[in-house]
């Protein structure tokens, strides 16, 4: 009876791994042959309010062995990097493009869906190429928690890999900030060090 109970036991547990072995999204192109990692985004990847250098992107280089490539715009909404997609990311030879939208559209109050789909566009623009994707999500507790949501809800769908509250402690702690929104160098040391966190699984699996 003893054997069984355990033989019942053990079938139960390779049922649940391979259900959660079966449920787990892949990283779309995680085969990508891509050279140079991309930040594409607005101001928070731009570096508004440090020195040329100083800036999130700059941070990240450090600590990976490839080339990092900064590709924000200060003021960008989800709709204008659209537009600029193709000279600023996919002729870049990308592995893995870090997308990072949203916090214009939130403060020229662009209906969501609209910064949803342009960023879903972005995503299917950048692996239709062959790259990884990431979605940084710029959310901090409550503030703009609604994007965090739709954003987590997005990279599910898609494949990629998501960021999730990027500037979290970061937003509320004054000595971590240049003004009333943007990061210091130390903060955006801190969004470095938080998306190097999610994307270096995914940099382990390049084959060499």
């Amino acid at each position: 009876m003893k054997k069984n109970k355990t033989i019942t036991i053990l079938a139960v547990f390779i049922f649940l791994l391979l259900i959660s072995a079966c449920a787990k999204k892949e990283i779309k192109n995680i085969d990508s042959n891509g050279k140079n990692i991309v930040c594409f985004g607005d101001s928070i990847t731009f570096g508004y309010g440090v020195n040329v250098g100083e800036d999130f992107p700059s941070a990240l280089g450090k600590m990976v062995n490839m080339p990092v490539i900064n590709s924000g715009v200060d003021g960008d909404t989800s709709a204008q990097g659209l537009k600029r997609i193709k000279s600023d990311v996919l002729d870049h030879n990308p592995l893995i493009v870090l997308i990072e939208f949203g916090g214009n559209d939130f403060t020229h109050k662009v209906p969501m869906d609209e910064t949803i789909n342009n960023i879903r566009e972005i995503v299917r623009l950048i692996q239709s190429k062959g790259s990884m994707t990431a979605i940084v999500d710029i959310s901090a507790g409550l503030f703009m928690r609604d994007y965090r949501v739709r954003l987590s809800k997005l990279a599910s769908e898609t494949g990629s890999i998501f960021v999730p509250q990027a500037l979290n402690r970061i937003i509320t702690n004054p000595s971590m900030k240049s003004d009333f929104m943007h990061p210091n160098i130390q903060g955006y040391k801190i969004v470095a060090e938080r998306v190097h966190k999610a994307i270096s699984p995914y940099l382990g699996k390049i084959k060499k």
